[in-house]
């Protein structure tokens, strides 16, 4: 079966370039993005850092690496960073603030809705005294599991951390998400915060890239770790233009994912052996009997429609999956346990 006859509910990243965001990364203008001289990532940093409200930004081939370049500007060796259990940067980045970092991660219970109670995030700030470690960060993250944070929790917990010296940072790998779905402009969901760091190569649809963005001084400070960490790309515009691509034509067209996967979470509802928590933003998520789901994973890939089986698993829809792809997954479903 061709790639473009598949339906990939994985992650939004399987998404491919468009034939205009491929000529967008042929014709940039580039340099020696090192030495500060690229034009095209220029251009791609000032335009987010205006666009959520900051000085600077700062392109890195990942999220990963740029929330990790991120801490380990804002963080020195021993200090500790306030983090959720559920959170990427604390759950599915490798380990790297502790082990390349030598930053300390205080992991907090996550509630429901993706939050940290406030109580709990004071609670965990140590005091200054030699048998702790220096509590110098709150790392949130928005969207988190497709749950948007709400703005007014995000301004109050951002609140308690500078009240108590800590400085914020933002894992806003799907921010623009969580500003379609609250209908709001994104520097609202990024403001409060002294950094944030936002994927392109999510929901936006670029190959490649992420943006950490701060202060002058900041960014400027991030450019070691950015390095340190293999960061530091040369001739970089064709990727930084794939990413001005996306915030120029693929920022609008987010909330036809948020529609995609409420239909597809209103069909699934509709098959008695599934529980379906959702749609959260672009993502649904679905419990069924742990020993269907490898039988069910084969049953969809022979039908051309990809998903990552288990017991309890995450669909994602984004820009390859349109109307029609969600009512052939519905109907594969079915189908399965109709005749299962």
């Amino acid at each position: 079966m061709a790639t473009s006859d598949r339906v990939d509910l994985r992650s939004d990243t399987v998404t491919r370039p468009s034939a205009g965001m491929r000529r967008a990364m042929m014709d940039a203008e580039v340099g020696d993005d090192v030495f500060g001289d690229d034009p095209t990532v220029n251009r791609l940093q000032a335009l987010l850092a205006e666009l959520l409200g900051f000085e600077a930004g700062l392109f890195l081939p990942s999220g990963t690496q740029s929330n990790l370049a991120a801490l380990m500007t804002h963080c020195q060796r021993g200090d500790e960073v306030l983090v959720g259990q559920n959170a990427h940067t604390y759950r599915y980045e490798g380990g790297g603030a502790a082990v390349l970092g030598s930053i300390q991660p205080q992991p907090l219970e996550n509630e429901p809705d993706g939050s940290i109670t406030l109580d709990r995030i004071a609670a965990a700030i140590k005091p200054d005294d030699p048998h702790f470690a220096r509590t110098r960060l709150l790392a949130l993250e928005n969207t988190i599991g497709g749950r948007v944070l709400p703005l007014p929790y995000q301004h109050a917990a951002t609140t308690v951390a500078h009240e108590h010296g800590l400085a914020t940072h933002l894992d806003g790998a799907r921010l623009f998400n969580a500003a379609a779905a609250l209908g709001v402009a994104p520097a609202e969901i990024s403001a409060g915060f002294d950094t944030v760091s936002v994927c392109l190569s999510k929901g936006l649809g670029a190959p490649v890239g992420s943006v950490l963005l701060g202060s002058r001084d900041f960014i400027e400070r991030a450019r070691r770790p950015r390095k340190m960490l293999g960061g530091g790309l040369r001739q970089a515009g064709v990727l930084a233009a794939a990413g001005i691509y996306a915030l120029e034509h693929n920022i609008a067209r987010l909330a036809d994912d948020h529609a995609n996967a409420r239909r597809l979470a209103d069909g699934l509802r509709g098959i008695h052996e599934l529980t379906v928590d959702g749609p959260h933003t672009n993502m649904v998520f679905v419990r069924l009997a742990e020993e269907e789901a490898a039988a069910l994973g084969r049953w969809l890939r022979d039908r051309g429609i990809l998903v990552r089986p288990a017991s309890s698993m995450r669909l994602v829809t984004h820009l390859d999956v349109d109307t029609a792809g969600i009512e052939r997954t519905v109907r594969a479903v079915g189908d399965y346990f109709a005749r299962h």
